[in-house]
Protein backbone atom coordinates (compact mmCIF):
# COMPACT_ATOMS: atom_id res chain seq x y z
CA UNK A 1 0.00 0.00 0.00
CA UNK A 2 1.10 3.57 -0.29
CA UNK A 3 2.73 5.08 2.62
CA UNK A 4 1.35 8.44 3.76
CA UNK A 5 4.09 10.85 3.80
CA UNK A 6 4.04 13.04 6.91
CA UNK A 7 3.21 16.53 7.07
CA UNK A 8 6.85 18.11 6.82
CA UNK A 9 7.03 15.97 3.42
CA UNK A 10 4.26 17.48 2.81
CA UNK A 11 5.32 20.83 3.14
CA UNK A 12 8.38 20.50 1.65
CA UNK A 13 6.85 19.15 -1.52
CA UNK A 14 4.33 22.01 -1.95
CA UNK A 15 7.32 24.31 -0.85
CA UNK A 16 9.09 22.76 -4.32
CA UNK A 17 6.30 21.86 -6.04
CA UNK A 18 4.99 26.19 -5.66
CA UNK A 19 8.84 27.02 -5.89
CA UNK A 20 9.08 29.05 -2.83
CA UNK A 21 11.54 28.78 0.02
CA UNK A 22 11.04 29.10 4.02
CA UNK A 23 11.79 33.01 3.56
CA UNK A 24 8.68 33.51 0.54
CA UNK A 25 6.91 31.08 2.35
CA UNK A 26 6.59 33.08 6.03
CA UNK A 27 6.55 36.21 4.38
CA UNK A 28 2.88 35.15 2.99
CA UNK A 29 1.67 33.37 5.82
CA UNK A 30 2.81 36.00 8.50
CA UNK A 31 5.31 33.74 9.95
CA UNK A 32 9.13 32.79 10.44
CA UNK A 33 11.36 30.76 8.07
CA UNK A 34 12.33 28.68 11.57
CA UNK A 35 8.59 28.38 11.87
CA UNK A 36 8.24 27.18 8.33
CA UNK A 37 11.62 24.74 8.32
CA UNK A 38 10.60 23.39 11.94
CA UNK A 39 7.14 21.67 10.90
CA UNK A 40 8.76 20.77 7.87
CA UNK A 41 11.30 18.96 9.74
CA UNK A 42 8.36 17.47 11.53
CA UNK A 43 7.47 19.57 14.21
CA UNK A 44 3.58 19.73 14.51
CA UNK A 45 1.85 23.14 13.21
CA UNK A 46 -0.86 24.87 15.64
CA UNK A 47 -4.11 26.18 14.09
CA UNK A 48 -3.08 29.48 13.49
CA UNK A 49 -0.10 28.57 11.45
CA UNK A 50 -2.41 26.07 9.45
CA UNK A 51 -4.81 28.71 8.65
CA UNK A 52 -2.39 31.19 7.26
CA UNK A 53 -0.32 28.53 5.66
CA UNK A 54 -3.72 27.36 3.35
CA UNK A 55 -3.90 30.77 1.40
CA UNK A 56 -0.41 31.26 0.90
CA UNK A 57 -0.22 27.93 -0.62
CA UNK A 58 -2.96 28.19 -2.72
CA UNK A 59 -5.10 25.62 -0.62
CA UNK A 60 -8.18 25.34 1.64
CA UNK A 61 -7.69 25.53 5.68
CA UNK A 62 -10.37 22.38 5.99
CA UNK A 63 -8.12 20.45 3.66
CA UNK A 64 -4.86 21.46 4.99
CA UNK A 65 -6.12 20.46 8.27
CA UNK A 66 -6.91 16.90 7.33
CA UNK A 67 -3.89 17.23 5.70
CA UNK A 68 -1.71 17.98 8.93
CA UNK A 69 -3.72 15.33 11.26
CA UNK A 70 -5.13 17.35 14.30
CA UNK A 71 -8.89 17.75 14.72
CA UNK A 72 -10.92 20.06 12.20
CA UNK A 73 -11.74 22.91 13.71
CA UNK A 74 -15.93 23.49 14.23
CA UNK A 75 -15.94 26.75 12.11
CA UNK A 76 -14.50 24.63 9.13
CA UNK A 77 -17.16 21.70 9.38
CA UNK A 78 -20.57 21.40 7.58
CA UNK A 79 -23.00 23.15 10.06
CA UNK A 80 -25.61 20.33 9.80
CA UNK A 81 -24.70 16.69 9.62
CA UNK A 82 -27.92 15.63 8.92
CA UNK A 83 -28.29 17.38 5.45
CA UNK A 84 -25.34 14.62 4.21
CA UNK A 85 -28.84 13.06 1.89
CA UNK A 86 -29.86 16.01 0.99
CA UNK A 87 -26.61 17.74 0.01
CA UNK A 88 -26.20 14.49 -2.07
CA UNK A 89 -29.45 14.99 -3.65
CA UNK A 90 -29.26 18.62 -4.51
CA UNK A 91 -25.50 18.45 -6.12
CA UNK A 92 -26.78 15.61 -8.32
CA UNK A 93 -30.47 17.85 -9.52
CA UNK A 94 -28.36 20.44 -10.19
CA UNK A 95 -25.91 18.78 -12.03
CA UNK A 96 -28.70 17.85 -14.32
CA UNK A 97 -29.41 21.32 -15.27
CA UNK A 98 -27.10 22.93 -18.01
CA UNK A 99 -24.07 25.44 -17.03
CA UNK A 100 -26.35 27.96 -16.75
CA UNK A 101 -28.86 26.37 -14.19
CA UNK A 102 -25.86 24.88 -12.35
CA UNK A 103 -24.75 28.90 -11.57
CA UNK A 104 -27.74 29.89 -11.23
CA UNK A 105 -28.40 27.46 -8.69
CA UNK A 106 -24.47 28.07 -6.89
CA UNK A 107 -25.88 31.70 -6.66
CA UNK A 108 -28.87 30.35 -4.60
CA UNK A 109 -27.38 28.44 -2.30
CA UNK A 110 -24.63 31.09 -1.76
CA UNK A 111 -27.46 33.74 -1.01
CA UNK A 112 -29.22 31.46 1.43
CA UNK A 113 -28.67 32.20 5.28
CA UNK A 114 -26.36 30.14 7.18
CA UNK A 115 -28.35 28.68 10.08
CA UNK A 116 -26.79 28.25 13.75
CA UNK A 117 -25.21 25.10 14.74
CA UNK A 118 -27.34 22.79 16.37
CA UNK A 119 -25.13 19.80 16.82
CA UNK A 120 -20.88 19.14 16.62
CA UNK A 121 -20.34 17.55 12.84
CA UNK A 122 -19.07 14.10 13.79
CA UNK A 123 -18.33 11.95 10.17
CA UNK A 124 -18.01 8.85 10.58
CA UNK A 125 -15.13 7.43 12.05
CA UNK A 126 -12.58 5.77 9.63
CA UNK A 127 -10.66 2.57 10.50
CA UNK A 128 -6.77 3.39 9.19
CA UNK A 129 -5.06 4.02 12.09
CA UNK A 130 -2.16 5.25 10.36
CA UNK A 131 -4.27 8.26 8.72
CA UNK A 132 -3.35 6.84 5.21
CA UNK A 133 -3.72 8.65 1.67
CA UNK A 134 -6.87 7.21 1.36
CA UNK A 135 -8.81 8.16 4.70
CA UNK A 136 -7.36 11.62 3.68
CA UNK A 137 -9.15 11.93 0.62
CA UNK A 138 -12.09 9.99 1.93
CA UNK A 139 -12.14 12.49 4.64
CA UNK A 140 -12.18 15.66 2.68
CA UNK A 141 -15.15 14.46 0.95
CA UNK A 142 -17.01 13.67 4.22
CA UNK A 143 -16.08 17.15 5.19
CA UNK A 144 -18.09 18.62 2.46
CA UNK A 145 -20.71 16.69 3.71
CA UNK A 146 -20.61 13.37 1.99
CA UNK A 147 -21.24 10.36 3.07
CA UNK A 148 -20.08 6.90 1.18
CA UNK A 149 -23.18 6.64 -0.76
CA UNK A 150 -22.90 10.53 -2.01
CA UNK A 151 -19.34 9.99 -2.61
CA UNK A 152 -20.68 6.68 -4.99
CA UNK A 153 -23.27 8.53 -6.64
CA UNK A 154 -21.72 12.21 -7.59
CA UNK A 155 -18.33 10.77 -8.73
CA UNK A 156 -20.13 8.53 -10.91
CA UNK A 157 -22.06 10.70 -12.29
CA UNK A 158 -19.45 13.48 -13.10
CA UNK A 159 -16.15 11.60 -13.53
CA UNK A 160 -15.05 8.11 -14.99
CA UNK A 161 -14.70 6.53 -11.75
CA UNK A 162 -17.61 4.27 -10.79
CA UNK A 163 -17.55 2.52 -7.51
CA UNK A 164 -20.24 0.80 -5.17
CA UNK A 165 -20.61 2.65 -2.17
CA UNK A 166 -18.91 0.31 0.04
CA UNK A 167 -15.56 0.79 -1.78
CA UNK A 168 -15.56 3.74 -0.29
CA UNK A 169 -15.14 2.48 2.92
CA UNK A 170 -12.53 0.51 2.20
CA UNK A 171 -10.63 3.24 0.72
CA UNK A 172 -10.98 5.45 3.75
CA UNK A 173 -9.83 2.18 5.89
CA UNK A 174 -6.67 1.73 3.31
CA UNK A 175 -7.71 -1.41 2.28
CA UNK A 176 -7.70 -0.23 -1.31
CA UNK A 177 -4.57 1.37 -3.33
CA UNK A 178 -5.29 4.51 -4.30
CA UNK A 179 -4.67 4.80 -8.61
CA UNK A 180 -3.72 7.65 -10.84
CA UNK A 181 -7.50 7.36 -11.88
CA UNK A 182 -8.81 7.70 -8.60
CA UNK A 183 -6.56 10.83 -7.38
CA UNK A 184 -7.69 12.57 -10.54
CA UNK A 185 -11.43 11.70 -10.12
CA UNK A 186 -11.05 12.82 -6.39
CA UNK A 187 -9.26 15.78 -6.91
CA UNK A 188 -11.75 17.48 -9.67
CA UNK A 189 -14.34 16.49 -6.83
CA UNK A 190 -12.33 18.17 -4.34
CA UNK A 191 -11.85 21.29 -7.04
CA UNK A 192 -8.05 20.66 -6.15
CA UNK A 193 -5.75 20.46 -8.55
CA UNK A 194 -5.03 16.71 -9.68
CA UNK A 195 -1.06 17.14 -9.56
CA UNK A 196 -1.34 18.79 -5.99
CA UNK A 197 -2.83 15.67 -4.85
CA UNK A 198 -1.05 13.43 -6.61
CA UNK A 199 2.14 14.44 -4.81
CA UNK A 200 0.30 15.12 -1.36
CA UNK A 201 -0.49 11.58 -1.36
CA UNK A 202 2.60 10.51 -2.61
CA UNK A 203 1.12 8.97 -5.70
CA UNK A 204 3.03 8.99 -8.69
CA UNK A 205 0.79 10.70 -11.88
CA UNK A 206 2.07 8.87 -15.18
CA UNK A 207 1.44 12.15 -17.42
CA UNK A 208 -0.57 15.62 -16.70
CA UNK A 209 -4.14 14.41 -16.57
CA UNK A 210 -7.18 16.40 -18.47
CA UNK A 211 -8.72 19.14 -17.26
CA UNK A 212 -12.02 18.43 -15.16
CA UNK A 213 -15.36 18.04 -16.86
CA UNK A 214 -17.12 21.27 -16.55
CA UNK A 215 -19.46 19.07 -14.68
CA UNK A 216 -17.54 18.12 -11.99
CA UNK A 217 -16.04 21.63 -12.01
CA UNK A 218 -19.62 22.64 -11.01
CA UNK A 219 -20.19 19.89 -8.30
CA UNK A 220 -17.21 20.84 -6.53
CA UNK A 221 -18.36 24.45 -6.20
CA UNK A 222 -21.59 23.30 -5.32
CA UNK A 223 -20.78 20.78 -2.68
CA UNK A 224 -17.98 23.41 -1.10
CA UNK A 225 -20.68 26.14 -0.88
CA UNK A 226 -23.60 23.36 0.09
CA UNK A 227 -21.41 22.67 3.69
CA UNK A 228 -23.42 25.57 5.00
CA UNK A 229 -26.65 24.25 4.40
CA UNK A 230 -29.10 22.63 7.02
CA UNK A 231 -30.78 19.78 5.60
CA UNK A 232 -34.14 22.11 5.23
CA UNK A 233 -32.10 24.47 2.72
CA UNK A 234 -30.86 21.61 1.36
CA UNK A 235 -34.36 19.94 0.45
CA UNK A 236 -35.28 23.46 -1.14
CA UNK A 237 -31.72 23.80 -3.47
CA UNK A 238 -33.17 20.05 -4.63
CA UNK A 239 -37.08 21.96 -4.90
CA UNK A 240 -35.24 24.69 -6.92
CA UNK A 241 -33.44 22.72 -9.08
CA UNK A 242 -35.78 20.00 -9.98
CA UNK A 243 -38.59 23.04 -10.79
CA UNK A 244 -36.34 24.64 -13.34
CA UNK A 245 -35.84 21.58 -15.21
CA UNK A 246 -39.71 21.09 -14.78
CA UNK A 247 -39.32 17.03 -13.03
CA UNK A 248 -40.60 16.49 -9.95
CA UNK A 249 -39.51 12.93 -9.62
CA UNK A 250 -37.02 11.57 -7.49
CA UNK A 251 -34.77 10.40 -10.10
CA UNK A 252 -31.46 9.60 -7.69
CA UNK A 253 -32.75 7.08 -5.42
CA UNK A 254 -31.55 3.75 -6.65
CA UNK A 255 -28.22 2.29 -6.23
CA UNK A 256 -25.44 3.97 -8.23
CA UNK A 257 -24.85 0.80 -10.18
CA UNK A 258 -28.46 0.30 -11.65
CA UNK A 259 -28.00 3.99 -13.47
Amino acid sequence: MTQPPGFGAMLAWLLDHRGLDAEALADRAGSTADEIRGVVAGEPPGEGLLRRLAPALGLRALDLFILAGPDVPEDLAPVDATAARGVRDAVLDALRLPAAGRQELLRFIRSLPQQERSSAFAPKRLTDPAGGPGARLVRMLQYRNLDWSGMAYILAFVTPTYLSTVTYGSIGAGHVELTPRLVTDFAALLGMDARDLAGLTGVELPEVPPAPAPEAVDAAALLWEARRLSAAQARQVSELARSMRGDSRDGHRSDPSGR
